[in-house]
C-alpha cells in the first residue's frame, strides 16, 4: 500500500517538542485516506483485546521491519493481545523473551537503533520498573544526547494498567506519572477498542519512543464498532467527548467510562458537565483543556492512581497558571488513594462514580 505524510506542524508546540527531545517528523500514515475509512470503511464489533491484536497484525503486515517481542507473546500473551501473531508472521518477527523487563527494553532500543519497528510487551504495568533505567536514561536521551544523529524513536512499549477487581498490589497499579515527568517519550493511554487501534498504529509509526497502557479493564468489558481497515488517530489531540458549561472534567483510559457516569448522574441534578479525554498525557493537549475551563469556570481531574504526585497534579497547576482569573472554584481531583493497592479494600480505593459526583456537585456550588 502507498504511504503518504500528512501535514506537518509549527510553531510553539513545535519547538517544545525538541526542546523535550522529541521529533517533530510526522509519522507516516499507512492508509490512504484516514477521514473515509473512518467514516465510511466497514465495521466490526470488537472487544479492546482484539482491536490490539487487530493493530498488532496491521503494523507487522503492513511494515516487515515490524517485530513484537516480550513474555509469553509467542502464544497469545496472558491476556491473549497476541493470539495468532507468531503463527501468521513467524517466530523471527513475533518471539518470547526472557522474563526481564530491563533485557526486553534495552534490547528494543537497539532494535529501533537499527531502523526497525520494536513493539515490546510488558507483561503488567506493575512489572515495568526494572526497565525503567532503559526507559529515562536511554531511550528518552537517545536522540537528545546525539544531536539527533541517532534514535530509537521506532520503539513502542505497551503494557496493560490499572485495576481489574482482584489484582492487588502487584497487577493493579497506574505508573503513568512516573513517565510524564520524562522528557524525550510520550505517553498514550486509550479508552476504548477504536481509540486503542487508531492510537496504537500512531503510537508504532510515530518516530518517537512511546509508552502506551492499556486499561485491562477493558480488555474484554468495552465492546464497540471499530473500522477494519489500517486507521490512525493523532497523538497529543484531546477529545470533547461531551459537552458541558458547568464544570470540565479531564480522564483517561478506563476512568473516562466512570466519569461519564458520574456527569449523567449529575445531567439529573441540572449539572452540565463537559468531558475530555486527554489521550496523551506527554506531550498533552493543554489548548483543549484551557478551552473548556475559560467556559466553565471549573475543574475536576480524575485518575486511578494516587493522588499526590499523580499527573491531576500537572493538569492542576497548568490550569491554574493559564485560567487563574476565570476560575469560579479550587480544581478538584479525585484519584487513587494514597496507599499500595489493596485486595479486599479496592473499592474504597477506587475513585468511583459517586465520589466524582460529590466532587462535581461540591465545585458546582462552592
Amino acid at each position: 500500500m502507498a504511504m503518504r505524510r500528512i501535514g506537518s506542524s509549527s510553531g510553539p508546540n513545535n519547538l517544545f517538542n525538541i526542546c523535550r527531545g522529541l521529533s517533530t517528523t510526522t509519522p507516516w500514515l499507512g492508509s490512504p485516506d484516514e477521514t473515509k475509512i473512518l467514516r465510511n470503511g466497514t465495521t466490526k464489533s470488537m472487544n479492546l483485546f482484539t482491536a490490539i491484536n487487530q493493530a498488532l497484525h496491521i503494523a507487522l503486515d503492513s511494515d516487515p521491519r515490524s517485530y513484537v517481542f516480550g513474555e509469553d507473546v509467542g502464544f497469545g500473551g496472558v491476556f491473549r493481545c497476541t493470539t495468532g501473531l507468531a503463527h501468521r508472521f513467524g517466530k523471527q518477527r513475533v518471539f518470547n523473551t526472557p522474563l526481564c523487563e530491563q533485557g526486553i527494553v534495552g534490547f528494543g532500543i537497539g532494535l529501533a537503533a537499527m531502523g526497525n519497528r520494536a513493539i515490546a510487551e510488558i507483561q503488567f504495568a506493575d512489572y515495568i520498573y526494572p526497565a525503567f533505567d532503559q526507559i529515562v536514561n536511554e531511550a528518552a536521551k537517545f536522540r537528545y544526547r546525539s544531536g539527533n544523529q541517532f534514535n530509537c524513536g521506532g520503539l513502542t512499549i505497551r503494557a496493560p494498567y490499572g485495576a481489574v477487581g482482584h489484582g492487588g498490589h502487584y497487577h493493579s497499579q497506574s505508573p503513568e506519572a512516573f513517565f510524564c515527568h520524562v522528557p524525550g517519550i510520550k505517553v498514550v493511554i486509550p479508552r476504548s477498542p477504536r481509540e486503542a487501534k487508531g492510537l496504537l498504529l500512531s503510537c508504532i509509526r510515530d518516530p518517537n519512543p512511546v509508552v502506551f497502557f492499556e486499561p485491562k479493564w477493558l480488555y474484554r468489558l468495552a465492546v464497540e464498532e471499530v473500522p477494519e481497515d489500517d486507521y490512525m488517530l493523532p497523538l497529543s489531540q484531546a477529545e470533547v467527548i461531551r459537552e458541558g458549561s458547568d464544570i470540565t472534567l479531564v480522564g483517561w483510559g478506563a476512568q473516562l467510562a466512570v466519569m461519564e457516569q458520574a456527569c449523567a448522574d449529575a445531567q439529573k441534578d441540572g449539572i452540565s458537565c463537559e468531558l475530555i479525554d486527554l489521550k496523551t498525557l506527554i506531550p498533552w493537549d493543554k489548548e483543549t483543556v484551557e478551552a473548556s475551563v475559560q467556559k466553565t469556570g471549573r475543574l475536576l481531574i480524575s485518575h486511578e492512581a494516587p493522588v499526590t504526585g499523580g499527573f491531576a497534579a500537572e493538569i492542576s497547576a497548568s490550569l491554574v497558571e493559564r485560567c487563574f482569573l476565570r476560575l469560579e472554584a479550587p480544581i478538584a481531583r479525585v484519584c487513587g488513594l494514597d496507599t499500595p493497592f489493596p485486595l479486599v479494600f479496592e473499592p474504597f480505593y477506587m475513585p468511583t462514580k459517586n465520589k466524582i459526583l460529590d466532587a462535581i456537585k461540591a465545585t458546582v456550588n462552592y
